[in-house]
């Protein structure tokens, strides 16, 4: 059986435009490695003749990023040349490497036409030997994710990993295992921990884990032992699933980037000024 060591509550923090809550980082960007930074943006709804999402051309390097659209859409653009709009329900994952500039912004005609949103945004570190590798972008639609179920109303969407002889379509330069679990009211399943960092946020619904009450926008912190968690859903919930193992190296993290050393991050800001990290073009 695992063992639950704490249990935060995401806070308010501040984001033009848009409702949003952080679960990570709470004390340290190292407490619970490899996942460094969680923002849950919304439930909102955007009004007719919006501005959409604030979230402009900006640099990355040093970590990967996975975008939940829980609902609403999500259009992605890079200097890399991916571009792409994900709908309610996919998933979105850059692996920064390197470095890249993206945006994250709204379509046209969510602009015109507004609609609820719902979008969470974690960031997942890199050991420091993959912290250069290529910038790539995968994006995939809700039906482009194995959907597989588990128990009567217990259905997990397998983004990366395996499971069960099934694959996630993402494929990471750094081995783990990520998905979204969705649970029916009254529904109950013992998750396989595997010993490794576990991932687990409640993005709405409500649940018992171990005996304990969890409600929306907390994350449970995991001892690093083997054992089943096991979950009851008191209502309809959607949960944030992950396992990975630490990486265990000093992080050193300011702005938009990840690396392991002061002096990389001043390498890193001193090559995004210099245009190392590709030049931003409308496409």
């Amino acid at each position: 059986m695992a063992k639950i060591k704490a249990i935060s509550n995401a806070v308010p923090t501040h984001m033009p435009g848009l409702k949003t809550w952080r679960a990570l980082p709470r004390m340290r960007m190292d407490e619970l490695d490899p996942y460094l930074f969680l923002n849950h943006h919304g439930p909102d709804f955007f009004e007719a003749n919006n501005n959409g999402l604030p979230f402009g051309p900006h640099p990355h390097r040093g970590f990967e990023t996975l975008t939940f659209i829980v609902e609403g859409e999500l259009v992605h653009k890079d200097s890399e040349g991916f571009s792409s709009r994900i709908l309610s329900g996919g998933i979105q994952w850059m692996t920064a490497g390197a470095g890249i500039i993206h945006s994250e912004t709204s379509s046209p005609e969510f602009l015109k036409k507004g609609g609820p949103i719902e979008i969470l945004q974690l960031w997942i570190n890199l050991p420091s030997k993959q912290k250069s590798a290529p910038a790539h972008y995968q994006g995939f639609s809700f039906n482009e994710i194995p959907h597989i179920l588990l128990a009567e109303g217990v259905e997990l969407d397998l983004i990366c990993g395996e499971w069960e002889n099934q694959k996630g379509p993402v494929e990471s330069p750094y081995p783990q295992f990520m998905s979204t679990l969705r649970m029916k009211t009254n529904s109950t399943y013992p998750l396989k921990h595997g010993g490794g960092q576990v991932l687990f946020y409640l993005v709405s619904g409500e649940l018992m884990v171990e005996g304990q009450r969890i409600n929306p926008r907390q994350l449970v912190h995991f001892e690093l032992e083997w054992g089943d968690i096991n979950i009851q859903a008191s209502k309809d919930s959607y949960i944030i699933y992950g396992e990975a193992e630490p990486i265990k190296e000093p992080i050193a993290a300011q702005g938009p980037f990840v690396m392991n050393t002061e002096e990389e991050l001043y390498q890193a800001y001193a090559d995004y000024q210099a245009g190392k990290m590709g030049r931003w073009q409308e496409h």
